[in-house]
């Protein structure tokens, strides 16, 4: 989908300046102000030749589910509150869920998962997210991937990886005045966050953090709030479907963070907020 076609939230135009490799990556990130650039420089992203071949293939053929739908086949960019107290990071998106809505875990059973358990916490208007202009919006949370194209067999290399961190590590900067929570979706998501942090300088404990479901480390700001690193099993359909991440699992989580809020929590009193 080339930008500015009228996709539903698309950030991008036509005029929108384009990443071709790592340091055009970092160039770009780095020189975004605000969120709203960084999207859209993240939505056009050519960086990654083998991430940017497998997505815009998938586009193309499609699968048989969605055969009549157009896909997005772009970088997904990070959504959600650009008031932020909490980021919720996963790996990367799917393909045929991220890579052919538009939005970060959109249209497939993960999304399911982490918008529902959003909603229930009060951090999210719907239970699902199907497509992007289904009217879900998130209040206090903004959702993000450490790698921003869906990659082959959802296991992106350690170069793409690389590659993509200055998209995250810019993202973190504009959230920061208000940023107190990141919940990490599984490892690959944990190791980023803790990069990410210390890319930006802040004090990670020693040894280092150790993913868990449940963890929790304080990653220490100079000159500002503290911010508090969780851990969640990843929302992956292997993992629900076996049960090693259950419902009552998730929502612990994201009670935690809710209690790590500043100012009253998203659910006090029991009223759910008007998103």
């Amino acid at each position: 989908m080339p930008p500015g076609r009228g996709w539903p939230g698309d950030p991008a135009t036509a005029r929108t300046p384009v990443a071709h490799d790592p340091d055009d990556v970092a160039r770009l990130a780095t020189t975004s102000r605000t969120l709203r650039v960084l999207d859209a420089r993240v939505s056009v992203c050519r960086a990654c030749p083998r991430l940017v071949a497998w997505r815009e293939e998938v586009a193309v053929t499609r699968r048989r589910a969605y055969s009549d739908e157009p896909y997005w086949g772009r970088p997904i960019c990070g959504w959600g509150d650009p008031r932020a107290w909490l980021l919720v990071v996963g790996l990367a998106p799917a393909a045929h869920g991220g890579n052919r809505t538009g939005r970060i875990f959109t249209g497939d059973r993960s999304g399911d998962w982490i918008f529902s358990a959003l909603h229930r916490a009060g951090l999210a208007a719907q239970e699902r997210s199907d497509h992007a202009a289904d009217g879900q919006a998130l209040r206090g949370a903004r959702i993000a991937a450490p790698v921003r194209c869906a990659p082959p067999d959802n296991a992106p290399t350690p170069a793409e990886r690389d590659a993509c961190a200055p998209w995250l590590d810019r993202e973190v900067t504009l959230l920061s005045s208000h940023l107190r929570v990141v919940l990490a979706l599984g490892a690959f998501a944990w190791d980023a966050a803790v990069g990410a942090a210390r890319r930006q300088g802040w004090r990670v404990p020693t040894p280092r953090p150790r993913f868990g479901h449940g963890a929790e480390a304080v990653l220490d700001r100079t000159g500002g709030a503290p911010v508090t690193l969780l851990g969640s099993f990843h929302v992956s359909q292997q993992n629900t479907s076996t049960r090693r991440l259950t419902v009552p699992m998730l929502d612990t989580v994201l009670a935690r963070a809710n209690a790590l809020a500043p100012g009253p929590s998203p659910l006090a009193h029991g009223v759910r907020p008007d998103l």
